[in-house]
């Protein structure tokens, strides 16, 4: 199988630049960012800030380290963020808040829409006693696991984080899917936040980068901060030119990108021994599961067929925009192919 035939679901991260935007790459205007003199990285920050309804931002080389530094910004040693259980910033991103913060997570179970619930909430804020951590924020992350959270639940977790003088922050890896699904401006979800951390380099294409977005305040404290963990670039502005690219360009595709899984989605629905998680695609991910005696030589079936996704428990498909209908359609005969040869059902 050549390269040029894999039809790679693993993640919306393994998209590649495009010809356009490898050419505004290398005409971009640059400068020292760490002097901040780098016009192009200037440009993103603003241009992020200003349709995110926030008055700063900060770019960075991920958005582990984007997200990493707005909760060093925000808390202290022995604070604690309230956090999801399978948000990235708890369980994919290496610990770095506690390793590198000494800041507490206190993870909840999500429901299975991927919000947190509320009374759940309330029920691990910490009262002001020196014999807890102090509870200091507030996480939510949209989308996650492909699913958009209700403006109504960002209402009100927005409300119950006032209330209790927590800090409001946002991974919004994946913003602009929820952005372009719900058919609403990027700073009605994320004007609520005191900080978002945006993405550039999944399904917006760029190879590189995501931006901090807040206060003028937070943005000075997070550079200081930005600076301590490497995350200080010189001439930055080839990679800014990318996310420029990618939000002028690419954001309208993400569209497709969740009819692609929707199509999908609906070829699996009657495929014996396979399931469709949630019965539908979220936004652009698909969730299958097989029995989980089969799920290993399933993967690798598929692997070896041409079609690449990642696996366990359930195994997840991201659609993006290198794979076209015709990739799509093609993916779904072979997964279903694949289930028919190995007698899934």
């Amino acid at each position: 199988m050549t390269n040029s035939a894999l039809i790679d679901l693993r993640s919306d991260t393994v998209t590649k630049p495009c010809g356009d935007m490898l050419k505004a790459m290398a005409a971009a205007d640059v400068g020292d960012d760490v002097f901040s003199e780098d016009p192009t990285v200037a440009l993103l920050e603003e241009t992020l800030a200003e349709r995110s309804g926030q008055e700063s931002g900060l770019f960075f080389p991920s958005g582990t380290q984007s997200n990493l530094v707005a909760l060093l910004t925000h808390c202290q040693r022995g604070d604690e963020y309230i956090v999801g259980q399978n948000a990235h910033t708890y369980k994919y991103e290496g610990g770095g808040a506690a390793v590198l913060g000494s800041i507490q997570p206190q993870p909840i179970e999500h429901d299975g829409d991927g919000t947190m619930p509320i009374e759940k909430i309330k029920a691990v804020i910490k009262p002001d006693d020196f014999h807890f951590a102090r509870t200091k924020l507030l996480a939510l992350e949209n989308t996650i696991g492909g699913k958009i959270i209700p403006q109504s639940y960002i209402s009100d977790t927005r409300k119950l984080a006032s209330q209790n003088k927590l800090v409001f922050h946002l991974d919004g890896a994946r913003v602009f899917n929820a952005m372009v699904a719900q058919g609403v401006e990027l700073d009605q979800i994320t004007r609520q936040f005191d900080s978002v951390s945006i993405c550039l380099s999944k399904g917006l294409g760029a190879p590189v980068g995501s931006v901090l977005v807040s206060s003028k305040d937070v943005i000075d404290q997070a550079r200081r901060w930005r600076k301590m963990v490497g995350g200080g670039m010189r001439q930055a502005g080839i990679l800014a030119a990318a996310g420029l690219f990618a939000i002028d360009n690419n954001v309208n595709g993400l569209e497709q990108d969740h009819l692609h899984a929707q199509r999908f989605a609906e070829s699996m629905v009657d495929v014996p021994g396979i399931e469709v998680v949630g019965d539908s695609a979220h936004t652009n991910m698909v969730f299958l599961k097989t029995a989980p005696e089969h799920s290993a030589s399933f993967l690798t079936a598929c692997s070896a067929e041409g079609v690449l996704f990642t696996g366990g428990a359930q195994m997840r498909l991201v659609f993006h925009k290198d794979v076209s209908l015709e990739m799509t359609s093609n993916a779904s005969t072979i997964v279903q192919s694949v289930a028919e040869r190995l007698k899934l059902g």
